[in-house]
């Protein structure tokens, strides 16, 4: 199983912004994002919302960002 944890590399370190799960000892991937960080004077603002589908990125399918919200409704359909 894979888990995500988010940080943030600066000048040769590596600060965790989450927590990384408790293992004694485990393979690790870092994956350096192309995207600028906070006081590079971006506007974020200008992203799309949901996430991209991996092998159908670019073909217009995406995931609401309500998508893992709590299902408040959910014995209506039970």
């Amino acid at each position: 199983m894979y888990t995500a944890v988010k940080g943030i590399y600066e000048k040769g370190k590596l600060t965790f912004t989450e927590t990384p799960p408790e293992v004694e000892k485990s393979e690790v991937v870092v994956l350096f994002m192309k995207d600028k960080m906070a006081g590079d004077n971006t506007d974020r603002t200008e992203r799309k919302t949901g996430v991209t589908l991996g092998s159908l990125s670019g073909k217009g399918y995406r995931i609401p960002e309500d998508f893992n919200d709590p299902l408040s409704d959910l014995e209506n359909y039970m």
